[in-house]
């Protein structure tokens, strides 16, 4: 409850947001679509339309001949697909970035401005008690979901300041939050270890795998350190980390086999919290708030 009066707060707050910097931002988005649009277009000889996911995926596995490599029978466009087939036609690049413009534009540049009050800012509501992970949500708009990591998103980021330097907007996170818990939770001496040291935990996981000292550790081993650290947590599979790192399934089993191997503990624990859930039909946390997990119980 004591939370409820300060989600209040932010909510009355709101956010600002510069109408016309979003409108900037909105004609180059425009303006790139159609330039990509064309591309495709010359390509290819014929017009088409790129939001239909019948017509694009007849272009790319009739006209193209092109495979999907994740199965040979389906003729499924989406973003994963598209990534896969990267590869096979210069077509799929062009494909790839005219979905993620479109989508910056329905979803923020052009939907964001119906969402602006008078004062000029935006008064989106958080939800306290909506997500089955107890995690915060916004709706109305949603601001979570304007990823760092694209370009695109970046962009519209750009869109949000308070005028006349009034204020700044200050980013807080936790260092590597998953990780200090599943070494408590695990009792994984090793990490506890590294985090009670302050040494770099990547840097650490990645001399474990590779077998070097820390000094030799270069920033490539590290990165791939991160991709295991962060994945297992999340049981992730050789499959999956093979393709994020774009190595062979091979050596992504052996990274997840070293690293299992040396911090003593994770595989235990992960085993035993999947077996709790099967039997009690949830998981807790550690101040006993539930998810319960039916699907377990599913076929």
């Amino acid at each position: 409850m004591p939370l409820t009066k300060v989600l209040a707060t932010m909510e009355i707050e709101g956010f600002p947001i510069d109408k016309e910097t979003l409108a900037k931002i909105n004609e180059q988005y425009k303006e790139r679509l159609t330039k990509t649009k064309d591309k495709i277009i010359q390509y290819i000889g014929h017009e088409i339309n790129l939001n239909s996911p019948k017509q694009v995926g007849a272009l790319l596995f009739e006209e193209l001949g092109l495979t999907n490599p994740k199965s040979k029978k389906s003729t499924s466009t989406s973003f994963e697909v598209l990534n896969a087939m990267k590869n096979q036609h210069p077509i799929i690049e062009l494909l790839i970035d005219y979905r993620k413009i479109n989508k910056s534009i329905s979803s923020y540049t052009e939907s964001l401005p119906q969402h602006i009050f008078s004062d000029g800012k935006i008064h989106a509501m958080f939800n306290q008690a909506l997500t089955t992970t107890g995690r915060l949500s916004m709706s109305e708009p949603n601001l979570q979901n304007i990823s760092i990591r694209n370009e695109e998103s970046k962009e519209i980021r750009k869109a949000f300041f308070y005028p006349n330097n009034e204020f700044y907007i200050m980013s807080f996170d936790y260092s590597q939050i998953e990780l200090r818990m599943i070494a408590s939770l695990a009792n994984v001496t090793q990490l506890l270890d590294a985090f009670n040291s302050d040494v770099d935990i990547h840097t650490t996981t990645a001399s474990v795998v590779f077998h070097v000292p820390l000094n030799e550790v270069t920033h490539d081993m590290r990165r791939k350190a991160k991709a295991v650290n962060f994945g297992i947590v999340y049981g992730i599979s050789d499959f999956g980390l093979s393709e994020q790192l774009k190595i062979p399934r091979k050596e992504a089993k052996q990274y997840i086999e070293q690293y299992l191997s040396k911090y003593q503990g994770i595989k235990q624990f992960m085993e035993d919290i999947v077996e709790t859930a099967k039997t009690e039909g949830y998981v807790e946390t550690l101040f006993h708030r539930r998810r319960y997990i039916p699907e377990l119980k599913s076929n």
